[in-house]
């Protein structure tokens, strides 16, 4: 008996597998990312840091160049010690009501946090590793005081 080999069929079953990719998986270099809204909150009372809340996808293009260009980059990599880091999946039910709270329509959309949890500013879409840089300058200055505690007592 010959087997028969259908390339449409083939590439029927390739596509009806389920996507893998882990939204928890992150190049080298980048910050620590929480992946839970609840336990950000809970490591910010912990630290007094203001944190960086990125909802992301899978699926989204921009999304995925900030992950693997952006936030590991050499012109960013000096604040991830500063901020607490979140990495949310947009599309996960489990972030619908933090995603309601910064209303997020557009993604990626990047929500600032200072040390009381209060959002201090925002981002929907890219950019630049050096265009980020500066904004995470500016959000620092946003955050006062209570940000540069952590870091003094980390030296």
């Amino acid at each position: 008996m010959q087997t028969r080999f259908f390339p449409g069929l083939a590439l029927t079953a390739i596509c009806a597998l389920p996507f893998t990719a882990n939204a928890g998986e992150f190049p080298k270099g980048s910050p620590k990312f929480i992946t839970s809204y609840r336990k950000l909150l809970s490591e910010q009372k912990e630290t007094g840091k203001p944190a960086i809340v990125v909802f992301s996808a899978t699926w989204c293009g921009p999304c995925q160049t900030m992950k693997n260009k952006v936030y590991p980059s050499a012109a960013v990599e000096p604040f991830h010690g500063k901020f607490l880091w979140a990495y949310l999946d947009a599309d996960d039910r489990m972030n619908q009501k933090a995603k309601e709270k910064f209303a997020v329509s557009g993604i990626p959309h990047i929500e600032f946090l200072n040390p009381a949890g209060e959002s201090i500013g925002q981002q929907v879409g890219s950019n630049s590793p050096e265009d980020f840089a500066k904004k995470l300058e500016e959000i620092l200055a946003k955050a006062g005081p209570a940000a540069e505690k952590p870091q003094a007592a980390a030296k």
